[in-house]
């Protein structure tokens, strides 16, 4: 009966979130408790609800401290020297630019926000792009592959979406497949390289050189300013690898320094908070949302009965590779199920199944973030971010798949290999 009740419930989820008739909030909050009501469990609503937003609760305080922390970096100019050197660098070789797209899309998704990305790297490239006579395909397909690694850190979509799924923390899911991270950004860099070398002999190199207009030397406050960010954002990238503090707090910390030093005045904060409020907002509130529908369907016990079900129909011998299937399959899957489906209707069932058969929860939710971060952002079609980006440049949906998709797989399958070799995932 509960596993039944379970299937029903996800099944509902995913119908109600892929015909787009309800928002993933309301799906992820009605339903389960419809559902709770009908099984005869509206006594314990207030417990199951209360416990599942006390597991999320850590995840959404650190997304939300983390993007403002990080679109504060962004506004204070932060980055600019570095897009600056970039496209100075690369001035009229395509081979550079491709090369210099790859770069500076990694610098800004730090912020985990996919519209700001799209918004800052197309608006700053697309024109060279068009007096090079590069191909807009390339630019997006870049960026795309870019931010889609990047989409990887926690404050990102799908890591957030697995730590609450699961209700993990960042040290769980994140830090071991940092190495798997690192290799992914490399094979951008180098399908950045092999995509930009064919431009380059496609157009040849053009001399340029007012491909930048150079930027006003920063004097006073404003040195200090530039410098002060840069230690504290280094600062806080060392003491989340080394795991000195719980990340929620260590966001928390940073930002509230960084608003006191960037953005003294009450107004400016204001200001700050009224640009960047509505993405945390939207965020968090998924989270907490989906603390709802794991604390039903997990206090309940329809998790755990729809893994027995699922453990009575897997052959031992495909239990310990569950991770590594995960891993693989979630590319493609990311095409057919948004994000939100895919992590808070499809993942706990199989971390669950994974955790009958001796395996861990965790090693699942590491896996799914290999797979998904390269194709449920920017390149699904039921991913709205998509349409940002191909609306900026102007590249039809199937052209930017058919050209990108195999060096996104190309991403998963590195970072599969990595994940193995260094225990992130196991078979």
């Amino acid at each position: 009966m509960l596993a039944a009740s379970g299937f029903i419930t996800i099944a509902l989820f995913l119908a109600a979130v892929l015909s787009r008739k309800v928002s993933v909030l309301v799906a992820l909050t009605a339903l389960p408790i419809v559902v709770a009501l009908v099984t005869g469990f509206g006594g314990q609503l207030g417990t199951l609800i209360g416990d599942g937003l006390v597991k999320v609760a850590p995840v959404a305080i650190m997304i939300t401290f983390a993007v403002l922390y990080f679109s504060l970096m962004i506004d204070a100019g932060l980055f600019d020297p570095a897009v600056a050197r970039v496209l100075r660098w690369a001035k009229g070789d395509p081979l550079k630019i491709t090369v210099g797209t790859a770069v500076l899309t990694l610098l800004v998704a730090l912020d985990g926000d996919g519209a700001s990305t799209f918004l800052i790297t197309v608006s700053a490239l697309l024109p060279i792009y068009q007096r090079l006579g590069m191909r807009r395909l390339v630019l997006a397909g870049v960026i795309c592959l870019g931010a889609g690694v990047m989409n990887m850190i926690p404050w990102g979509g799908p890591t957030a979406r697995a730590m609450a799924a699961l209700h993990l923390s960042a040290g769980d899911v994140f830090l071991p497949v940092i190495p798997a991270l690192v290799a992914g950004i490399v094979w951008v860099l180098v399908a950045a390289f092999l995509i930009g070398r064919s431009e380059r002999k496609r157009l040849g190199v053009i001399e340029l050189d007012d491909v930048v207009p150079k930027a006003e030397p920063r004097a006073g406050w404003d040195r200090f300013r530039f410098w002060f960010n840069v230690v504290l954002t280094l600062a806080l990238v060392g003491v989340l690898l080394a795991q000195l503090f719980p990340l929620e707090v260590v966001f928390v910390v940073a930002f509230i320094v960084a608003v006191i030093v960037n953005r003294p005045s009450w107004a400016a904060q204001q200001e700050l908070f009224a640009k960047h409020g509505g993405n945390v907002v939207l965020v968090t509130a998924m989270i907490f949302a989906a603390g709802v529908f794991t604390g039903i369907l997990g206090g309940t016990g329809m998790i755990g009965a729809m893994a027995r079900w699922l453990v009575g129909v897997i052959p031992d011998g495909a239990g310990g590779a569950l991770p590594l299937i995960v891993a693989i399959t979630s590319m493609p899957l990311s095409l057919v199920f948004t994000p939100d489906a895919y992590y808070f209707g499809v993942l706990p069932v199989i971390a669950e199944t994974s955790a009958a058969f001796g395996g861990s929860a965790a090693e699942v939710g590491r896996a799914a973030i290999l797979g998904q971060m390269t194709t449920g952002f920017p390149l699904s079609p039921l991913t709205a971010s998509t349409f940002i980006l191909l609306g900026m440049t102007g590249v039809d949906l199937g052209a930017h798949q058919r050209f990108i998709f195999k060096w996104a797989f190309g991403t998963t399958v590195v970072m599969t290999a990595v994940a193995l070799l260094t225990g992130a995932i196991s078979v």
